[in-house]
C-alpha cells in the first residue's frame, strides 16, 4: 500500500525513508556477515562513520532523485533492514532493486514482502518503465527472491572489479494500455 512515497506498508512490514537517527541500523547492516560477503565491506565501523555515509548516500539520493531506499521495520516498529530503489552510475540511471535484512530476520518472507512493496510502488507511483536489480553469481537466496518477484537475468557485468549478475524487469503493462 503506497501513501506519499515516503511512507510503504505490507501485511507485516512498515516502510520508511531513512532519517539521519537510523545510522545505527545501517552500521549493523553493513557490517553483517552477509552484507559483507555478498555486497561488500563498506569500512564503515562506528556510528560517525554510518551517519556520514547515510547523509552522502541514501539520504542524498532522496534530495536528487525523489525516492530510494527504504528502512524495513516490522509493524510493531522493530527495525530489520533496508529495500528500495538505488541509482548507480554503472547502470546508466537506471535504478536497481536492492534489499538487506539483518541476520535474524533472515528466511521468514520479509525481503520478498519488502521487496513486492517497493516495486508495486515504483510500477504505480513513480511509473518506472525498466528496473535492474544486481546480485552476487554465489547468493543464491537472493536470485530466487528476485525471480519471484519477476526478475529476469540479462548478463554477467563488471561492477568495480567484481562479476555480478544483471537483472531486469519491465513495468507490467496495465490493463489500460
Amino acid at each position: 500500500m503506497t501513501t506519499d512515497g515516503r511512507v510503504l506498508a505490507s501485511e507485516r512490514l512498515s516502510l520508511r525513508w531513512f532519517e539521519e537517527d537510523d545510522a545505527e541500523l545501517m552500521l549493523q547492516i553493513w557490517n553483517s556477515p552477509g552484507f559483507r560477503r555478498f555486497v561488500g565491506d563498506r569500512g564503515i565501523r562506528n556510528l560517525e562513520a554510518a551517519r556520514q555515509s547515510l547523509s552522502r548516500g541514501i539520504l542524498n539520493q532522496y534530495a536528487r532523485c525523489g525516492f530510494g531506499p527504504y528502512r524495513v521495520a516490522l509493524r510493531d516498529g522493530t527495525p530489520i533492514g533496508i529495500a528500495g530503489l538505488f541509482v548507480r552510475d554503472e547502470l546508466d540511471g537506471v535504478p536497481d532493486l536492492g534489499y538487506a535484512l539483518l541476520p535474524n530476520w533472515t528466511g521468514e518472507g520479509y525481503a520478498f514482502e519488502a521487496a513486492t512493496a517497493v516495486l508495486d510502488d515504483a510500477d504505480d507511483r513513480l511509473g518506472l518503465p525498466l528496473l535492474y536489480a544486481i546480485v552476487s553469481p554465489d547468493n543464491s537466496a537472493s536470485i530466487r527472491l528476485l525471480e519471484k518477484v519477476g526478475m529476469r537475468y540479462e548478463k554477467q557485468i563488471d561492477m568495480d572489479g567484481v562479476d555480478t549478475a544483471l537483472y531486469s524487469r519491465k513495468r507490467p503493462a496495465s490493463g489500460a494500455e
